[in-house]
């Protein structure tokens, strides 16, 4: 079967691909419960799972005629009904990446690594951590730096998200390695290495099913 590149996405094809992505990550819930019981309060998967169910009904009930309110409807509606650490540091992935930029009808590799760009300096502002520090970012700057060396060198999207999929794993897996500086983890010290961050894991799923679902379309 040919397969046709799909480098540029439509506001409704932005739509489509975060409703398929919410619904891996809720589908991921047992699992996320699982890795973030081991170190943390073991609700993570339990709130990423109200933030993205929010997040589907709120997608579906709006038409979007930019890609930046589909960000913000996503963000705000995570914000929203999650509450918590998690909530806002996971609504900021979506709406700190759209705030101050002008209003885009597509989405490329381009912009996506530079809303993406945006979105990690505004979570590093907020919540303070860092590379190393046993978090979510740990999985999301490998991500972004990979999207943006994947667009400086003119890569498909496809591409850039694959590289990105992959930077996140590994970066998932480096937590491991790390003592955590934030949440319970923190209080238990080198009793955490060993233990993958359940942050982390959840950005990994978020560029995984990105990627399929690019995949998808262009496999149709």
């Amino acid at each position: 079967m040919a397969t046709q590149t799909l480098n540029t996405l439509n506001p409704n094809q932005v739509k489509e691909m975060f409703l398929y992505v919410g619904e891996k990550v809720v589908e991921s819930k047992p699992l996320l419960t699982k890795i973030d019981s081991a170190i943390g309060d073991g609700d993570h998967g339990i709130g990423m799972s109200v933030g993205f169910t929010k997040a589907e009904e709120s997608l579906k009930a709006t038409e979007f005629t930019t890609v930046n309110d589909v960000f913000k409807t996503i963000g705000m509606s995570m914000i929203s009904s999650m509450g918590g650490a998690s909530g806002v540091i996971f609504g900021t992935m979506f709406v700190g990446g759209i705030k101050g930029v002008e209003p885009k009808d597509t989405l490329d590799l381009a912009s996506l690594s530079e809303i993406y760009q945006k979105a990690l300096d505004a979570i590093k502002q907020r919540g303070k951590a860092e590379l190393g520090d046993k978090t979510m970012i740990d999985a999301f700057q490998p991500a972004v730096e990979a999207l943006k060396a994947s667009a400086a060198a003119n890569e498909s999207l496809v591409d850039g998200l694959r590289k990105a999929e992959t930077a996140a794993i590994e970066g998932v897996e480096a937590t491991k390695d790390y003592i955590a500086k934030f949440g319970r983890a923190k209080s238990l010290g080198e009793r955490a290495i060993g233990h993958q961050d359940a942050g982390a894991t959840t950005v990994s799923i978020i560029f995984k099913t990105m990627k399929e679902w690019v995949e998808g379309q262009e496999n149709e």
